[in-house]
């Protein structure tokens, strides 16, 4: 799915990240898609939580507010 919108937006996945809330579904999905990924803790997701998956995002940000430009 990622890599459908991708293409059909004429954008590498190096030019892209996901950005979730949810490490089992946003993401998983990133990582799988070869994303650079940013968890943002606004949402479903705390660092406890993150800590139990085997992978892990590239940042970490307190919400959507704190991503850079």
């Amino acid at each position: 799915m990622m890599r459908t919108g991708l293409r059909m937006l004429g954008v590498h996945s190096s030019e892209a990240a996901m950005i979730g809330d949810r490490m089992d579904t946003d993401i998983v999905a990133g990582v799988e898609s070869g994303l650079d990924t940013v968890l943002v803790l606004s949402g479903v997701t705390t660092i406890d939580e993150m800590k139990r998956f085997p992978y892990r995002p590239r940042l970490v940000l307190d919400g959507v507010g704190d991503i850079p430009g």
